[in-house]
């Protein structure tokens, strides 16, 4: 007998800073999303070294969102980007905070960061 293991639902928060890896972390937290149902939502933070405005950000956020058919939230953030997450991480109860970033491996596959936390 072949049974599906069920997990709760997770209430995911995704920081991004339009960094590549940022927008590789967003392409995998929206498809793991409408894959298992979690609930999203996306803060875009401040990064002064990002190629793209947050404006840019926002539309290619709503982009995959769309094309992946998920429903969440998209924040600009303000202030400390990791002091921020946390806060709100913390104070809305996420499960889960995840954040592109790590470097790229020599087989051009890149490492995304993900941090959980019971306690958020």
């Amino acid at each position: 007998m072949n049974r599906a293991v069920l997990r709760p639902l997770m209430k995911v928060l995704l920081g991004i800073g339009g960094s590549d890896d940022s927008i590789r972390a967003l392409e995998r937290v929206v498809a793991r999303t409408a894959e298992v149902g979690d609930e999203l939502t996306v803060a875009i933070v401040e990064n002064p070294r990002s190629p793209r405005s947050r404006e840019e950000i926002a539309e290619r956020t709503r982009e995959e969102l769309d094309a992946a058919g998920v429903d969440a939230e998209i924040r600009q953030v303000e202030g400390d980007p990791g002091s921020e997450l946390v806060d709100i991480a913390e104070r809305e109860g996420y499960d889960e905070i995840a954040l592109g970033g790590g470097q790229t491996s020599r087989w051009g596959r890149s490492t995304w960061g993900v941090s959980r936390s019971s306690s958020c």
